[in-house]
C-alpha cells in the first residue's frame, strides 16, 4: 500500500497544482523528438524495405564539432535506440544523438551538385558551418 507521506506530497505537489491539460502539457514537453519531413518519408519508401530503417547518428568531428551521419540498418538496441516514425517510414537514432538533435528535422534534399538526407532547424545547434553538416551547440 502506498502511504501518504508530507514529503512524498511536496514530491508531487506541482502535479496536485496545475490543471489536468497543464499537466500533460508538461509531461508531453518533454518527451523527445525528431520530426520526419515529408520529403524523407517519400525518399525512404522508395529506397527501403519493411525491416529496414534511416539511423541518424551525431559524432564528434567536422570543422564546428559534432557532424550527423546517416546510414540504413536493421537492428534495433531497445536499450539504446529511440524510433520515430511517420507514415510507416522509421528514423532510429541513439539516445545520445537524440539529446542533441531532440526537436530537429530530418529531410531528403535535393541540389544541382548533390541529393541526400539532412538534419535541419536543430534547436541546440549554435552556429554550423557551410558543409550543411558540421555544427555546435549551445551549452
Amino acid at each position: 500500500m502506498f502511504k501518504l507521506t508530507q514529503r512524498t506530497f511536496k514530491s508531487f505537489e506541482w502535479l496536485l497544482i496545475k490543471k489536468p491539460s497543464q499537466r500533460l502539457c508538461s509531461v508531453l514537453s518533454q518527451v523527445p523528438s525528431l520530426n520526419i519531413d515529408n520529403s524523407c518519408v517519400e525518399r525512404l519508401k522508395s529506397i527501403i524495405s519493411n525491416d529496414n530503417f534511416l539511423r541518424v547518428l551525431v559524432e564528434g568531428g567536422g570543422c564546428s564539432g559534432f557532424q550527423y551521419k546517416f546510414e540504413i540498418d536493421n537492428k534495433i538496441d531497445p536499450a539504446e535506440d529511440m524510433v520515430f516514425e511517420k507514415d510507416n517510414a522509421k528514423v532510429v537514432a541513439d539516445k545520445e544523438s537524440v539529446k542533441i538533435l531532440n526537436g530537429a528535422t530530418i529531410e531528403y534534399h535535393t541540389d544541382l551538385i548533390r541529393a541526400g538526407f539532412r538534419v535541419s532547424n536543430i534547436p541546440k545547434a549554435e552556429k554550423s558551418c557551410s558543409c550543411g553538416v558540421s555544427f555546435s551547440i549551445k551549452l
